[in-house]
């Protein structure tokens, strides 16, 4: 069983993919917050690199495990480390590849959804929205205009049944995206 952590001071930022997430993150590290980066594109750039199949084209379950571990990796890095209950942001995090699972069909183990279940992150989520203005694919984004549609309503699905409040990002400027977030936390 994994034991019941809340850190309300870890705060969620996420979206399907291309709406702004890294480029938000960007600004709010700009201004002195600590940021988590995204695990997957890391994970595609690596898997890529040593031409492995733990990709979403080629080895979706095994993607999908990789993604979750480094998560909760993340996760437990960060609580490491002295943040003194400064805001912390996370380029996604562990419920991303719940969400993910569901997009291929995939089942969610156990340990998944005991992680999900005890680890929490602050309830307040800030999803950025689909912007198909700023989209693009590229060698790691390859989804089509319709997956970005359904990975955001699957992920506002995802983290609304384990407990989260989804605050929507306004589509706007990374300055004032960033406001709207430390204003939504109160800072």
């Amino acid at each position: 069983m994994i034991s019941f952590k809340q850190h309300n001071n870890f705060y969620v930022i996420t979206g399907g993919p291309g709406v702004g997430k890294t480029t938000l993150l960007t600004e709010l590290q700009n201004r002195g917050y600590p940021v988590v980066p995204e695990i997957a594109r890391q994970l595609i750039k690596e898997q890529q690199h040593a031409n492995g199949d733990a990709l979403p084209w080629k080895n979706k379950e095994r993607y999908k495990q990789l993604m979750f571990d480094r998560s909760v990796e993340s996760y437990a890095n960060t609580e490491k480390k002295d943040h003194q209950d400064q805001p912390v942001f996370f380029d996604r995090s562990f419920l991303d590849p719940l969400c993910y699972a569901q997009l291929i069909d995939s089942p969610i183990s156990q340990e998944m959804q005991s992680y999900a279940q005890n680890w929490k992150y602050n309830p307040k989520v800030f999803m950025l929205p689909p912007w198909q203005e700023i989209y693009q694919t590229d060698a790691e984004r390859q989804q089509d205009w319709e997956e970005v549609l359904l990975t955001h309503s699957k992920m506002k699905e995802t983290y609304t049944n384990y407990g989260y409040q989804i605050i929507e990002v306004p589509k706007t400027t990374p300055k004032t995206r960033a406001d709207f977030v430390l204003e939504g936390i109160g800072v």
